[in-house]
């Protein structure tokens, strides 16, 4: 049986959905583990933070107001993908530019947060 994964996505501010267009990447902030080397050998890896975040395009509706969103602070943000899963960013802040682009009428957007966390 087929099973999908990929496709319509849904992206949600405090409750309030937004029109997400393009691809999104997004991470949920799990420290990153890198190797460390010495001279003779691997030692072991060393983990270091990452800053959770879900970044991607939204379409600036007429009823948007793009100062909304760049002053948007202490957020739960969610993305809901076409497999079911939920990405969830708590305690998020906007952190794109805030540039739009008229051709489509989209805004590039990146939310960054203190957790994150993948809901299934």
């Amino acid at each position: 049986m087929a099973e999908r994964v990929g496709g319509i996505i849904y992206l949600a501010i405090n409750g309030v959905n937004y029109q997400a267009k393009g691809a999104y990447t997004y991470n949920i902030g799990r420290p990153k583990r890198d190797g460390v080397v010495g001279h003779d050998a691997v030692h072991g890896y060393k983990e270091l933070p990452q800053v959770p975040f879900i970044e991607g395009e939204i379409t600036d509706s007429g009823k948007m107001a793009l100062e909304d969103l760049l002053d948007l602070t202490d957020a739960t943000v969610t993305l809901q993908l076409a497999n079911s899963k939920v990405i969830v960013l708590r305690d998020a802040w906007y952190a794109g530019e805030g540039t739009g682009n008229t051709e489509e009428g989209n805004i590039g957007v990146r939310f960054e947060g203190i957790s994150g966390e993948e809901v299934r």
